[in-house]
């Protein structure tokens, strides 16, 4: 086993338990690592079972743990759980057969150290999360045993690290919060903690939280940057004391999740969209064939049946219906179906002008305030100016019709971020109910009257094609944004 007090800087020998109860598992695992074996040496353990496995960890004779998430009538995560208990801090990674975020933040809450889903990693990828694991876990371990290394590990750590003063002033920051953040060192000092939370509801239960028990673990929140971006962050913080045992001050750990729940995000997006596209299909091709059977059994019948007021008025219903039908069907493929893209190099600005600018007649008579801030140094964006037209009509439309007339403000922004641009469509209308914004890009979901709720579902799609992300926020009677970001580093 490695001494994990000499092991942080370059790793050489590391001893493995693989808690799995499928040896078909362990052995592909065991042959990723042996791939690894040029770099370090690694000897892995098989373990098949629960209890055995805790009597094995329980003797501190590994330097990491790998652990499956169906074990049986137990869960990784129960295991996790059992071994956190002991007080043992030994570095664990979950293995699941299947993507799942829920699972993913329980693990993380619980004090694994990563979480991979099998089939989706190869040995490069297992041995860098084993080495962050492990380097992780030193980390932690030194910042709260040895005074005399602290300074050394908090300007070495890859998470942002701070101590603030009772009233959560910043007194010191290390290298990776200011990157974080964008501030400079300076800047963090003359700021309170309160500064960076987005939400000043959160920073008050964080403060509350912290008051009460003197730590807060795994406090889920969004920070946000010196340019306004916002990050999906988890706080682990704790008082520091004095002889008299007194608060005088508090140090903490953030940990930035944001590219991972962005990537999930997307991800999910894309199942939903192809999922979308596929029933979509399905009900095109089991409903189009009896409609024309339908259609021409109608016009038959309209050419057999004696012609008279009523039963004109029937056929004529018959018909309108059949079309109705069509109609949706036609316009739920396009919806869904993946968009052909005509790419040119544009700025946003412009297409959001243009845009705009079929609105001008709908703003005027409902007597709603239009204001436009617009960067104006926004890199060149290759994009579909006629399908992102499209995209940005619906959701400003949206936003238009969720207004009351000579009352409504709508607000348009860009901004450019360090690797996106930034558009936000923000009105101060009705708001949407938190348990409806998951449901705004469902086909035929719609709070309109008479809707069909495929405009959202055709934005997303086009989003989707071009690699941007959509993020909706709204609260009840106060308002919604629209937030769309452009990747700029492709």
């Amino acid at each position: 086993m490695t001494e994990l007090s000499n092991f942080a800087t370059e790793i050489t020998d590391i001893d493995v338990l693989l808690l799995d109860d499928d040896e078909d598992d362990f052995i592909i695992v065991e042959d990723m690592l042996e791939e690894l074996n040029g770099s370090f040496n690694i000897t892995v353990e098989w373990e098949p079972d629960f209890k055995t496995a805790l009597e094995k960890i329980a003797q501190k004779a590994y330097d990491i743990c790998l652990v499956d998430f169906r074990l049986g009538k137990f869960s990784g995560l129960d295991f996790i759980e059992a071994v956190r208990k002991t007080g043992n801090d030994i570095p664990m990674i979950l293995l699941t057969g299947q993507g799942d975020s829920e699972i993913d933040y329980k693990a993380m809450k619980l004090g694994a150290s990563d979480y991979l889903v099998k089939g989706q990693f190869d040995a490069g990828l297992l041995g860098r999360s084993i080495r962050y694991a492990i380097n992780h876990a030193i980390s932690v371990r030194e910042l709260n045993a040895n005074e005399e290394k602290y300074r050394s590990l908090f300007l070495r750590s890859v998470d942002a690290i701070f101590i603030t003063s009772k009233e959560h002033q910043f007194i010191d920051v290390n290298p990776s919060l200011v990157n974080l953040l964008g501030y400079s060192t300076q800047e963090l000092l003359r700021m309170s903690m309160k500064a960076v939370f987005k939400s000043k509801k959160t920073y008050s239960h964080f403060n509350e939280t912290l008051i009460k028990n003197s730590q807060v673990k795994d406090f889920e929140t969004k920070l946000c940057t010196i340019d306004d971006n916002e990050l999906d962050c988890i706080i682990n913080s704790v008082a520091l004391k004095d002889e008299n045992d007194e608060i005088y001050a508090y140090q903490g750990i953030i940990h930035d999740l944001t590219m991972r729940k962005r990537a999930e995000k997307e991800l999910l997006v894309a199942e939903k969209l192809a999922m979308t596209g596929q029933i979509a299909r399905s009900i095109a091709h089991e409903v189009r064939n009896p409609l024309t059977n339908l259609s021409l059994a109608l016009e038959q019948l309209r050419d057999e049946v004696e012609s008279n007021e009523d039963a004109d008025m029937f056929l004529d219903i018959i018909k309108r219906n059949a079309s109705r039908i069509e109609q949706l069907i036609t316009d739920m493929l396009k919806s869904s179906k993946p968009k052909q893209l005509n790419k040119e190099q544009l700025l946003i600005n412009e297409v959001l002008e243009e845009t705009i600018g079929f609105t001008n007649d709908r703003l005027k008579l409902r007597g709603i305030k239009l204001t436009k801030s617009l960067a104006a140094d926004l890199p060149l964006l290759s994009v579909d100016k006629e399908q992102l037209k499209t995209a940005f009509l619906n959701i400003i439309i949206n936003a238009i019709e969720a207004m009351e007339e000579d009352k409504g403000e709508l607000t348009i922004t860009t901004q450019n971020g360090t690797d996106h641009i930034l558009v936000c469509v923000a009105d101060n209308g009705k708001g949407i109910p938190e348990d409806e914004i998951r449901k705004l890009f469902d086909p035929f979901f719609t709070g309109k009257q008479g809707g069909m709720g495929l405009g959202l579902t055709s934005t997303q799609n086009i989003l989707n094609s071009h690699k941007a992300q959509i993020d909706v926020e709204s609260e009840v009677g106060e308002g919604t944004m629209f937030k769309i970001y452009f990747n700029t580093e492709a």
